[in-house]
């Protein structure tokens, strides 16, 4: 049985020439497998992001629904920042 699936595809020339230039640097064997490479970086990125979003993000945004006493104003966030900035000039301007 198969394991492989031939495509065609078109790239932009600059995308093209990379690939080509891999190949020619003998980074990788062939074509097909700097392909290969990019989608299995890209499958690992999505699965990064999927991680993220529901170890990361859910838990925040379900805390932050349960306790909106908790969240800050857009006026409260700016202050916040530029206070944290001003601390951080200082800090840089005084040597320390």
């Amino acid at each position: 049985m198969r394991t492989t699936q031939p495509l065609t595809i078109t790239l932009p020339l600059d995308m093209a020439q990379m690939v080509k230039d891999k190949v020619s640097s003998g980074e990788y064997a062939t074509e097909s497998e700097v392909i290969r490479d990019g989608l299995r970086t890209l499958a690992a990125r999505d699965a990064a992001i999927e991680r993220w979003l529901r170890e990361e993000v859910a838990p925040t945004l379900e805390d932050a629904r349960a306790h909106r006493e908790r969240l800050l104003t857009a006026d409260q966030l700016r202050k916040n920042l530029s206070n944290r900035i001003d601390a951080v000039t200082a800090k840089s301007r005084s040597g320390t």
